[in-house]
């Protein structure tokens, strides 16, 4: 039976995706290492804070929807990881690259925009059991991006090696959750937990690129 989303389910009860369910700990762990760096930080940076939020929200979603799949819980599952995507994106855009809440926010909806625009090209093209991971395409561009332009400058070397590892890791982290179906016959446990596995790391480096970093401060000739 392969008429279901991921390899490792083969039936509809609550556990007949125990691997698939139980990695989303990982999402929980990774939220919880990132409070606590967040707390040792000063405990101050709220959207850092938010960013966290949604890493744990990831983890309880990605479980509701691996233990009861249901169009509910897809939306608890995919609307978290959207929203710390396109959130990240635009708190980088600030805190890392230095733009005015203007230019962030602008960029932040091109991003979006360029986000759609490729999944709608790709996922036609790809055979049906890979649609799935099409949406991802410009999160992995997103991290190599700001990676890249991080690295030009000398002092940003240790934010742009944490967003590079990241977007290493993601690159793996797709890969095996473009294989769960292809490989479902030699595999039969599937890759996507993997996915889970990884994931949750690479957030976990995001996050803490993001505390490290600190909030923007503002100005000191902007005050009154």
């Amino acid at each position: 039976m392969r008429a279901y989303a991921y390899c490792e389910r083969i039936g509809d009860h609550l556990w007949d995706e125990p691997w698939n369910a139980v990695t989303n700990g990982a999402f929980l762990i990774a939220a919880f290492a990132a409070f606590l760096l967040w707390r040792r930080a000063g405990g101050r940076d709220r959207p850092a804070l938010i960013l966290i939020g949604l890493v744990f929200a990831i983890g309880i979603g990605s479980f509701l929807f691996h233990t009861m799949p249901q169009p509910w819980t897809l939306a608890a599952d995919v609307v978290p990881i959207q929203l710390f995507a396109f959130s990240y994106f635009g708190l980088a855009l600030a805190r890392f690259v230095g733009l005015g809440w203007v230019a962030t926010g602008l960029g932040t909806v091109a991003f979006v925009a360029f986000a759609l625009s490729l999944s709608g090209l790709l996922a036609p093209a790809l055979p049906q059991e890979l649609r799935g991971s099409a949406g991802y395409g410009a999160f992995l561009l997103g991290l190599a991006g700001v990676a890249a332009l991080l690295w030009q400058r000398p002092d940003q070397a240790a934010t742009a090696r944490l967003i590079a590892l990241a977007g290493v890791v993601f690159a793996l982290s797709l890969t095996f959750r473009t294989l769960d179906r292809p490989l479902c016959d030699v595999v039969p446990l599937g890759t996507h937990w993997l996915w889970h596995l990884l994931n949750a790391t690479v957030l976990y480096l995001l996050l803490r690129a993001a505390i490290l970093q600190g909030p923007v401060q503002p100005d000191a000739g902007s005050r009154r």
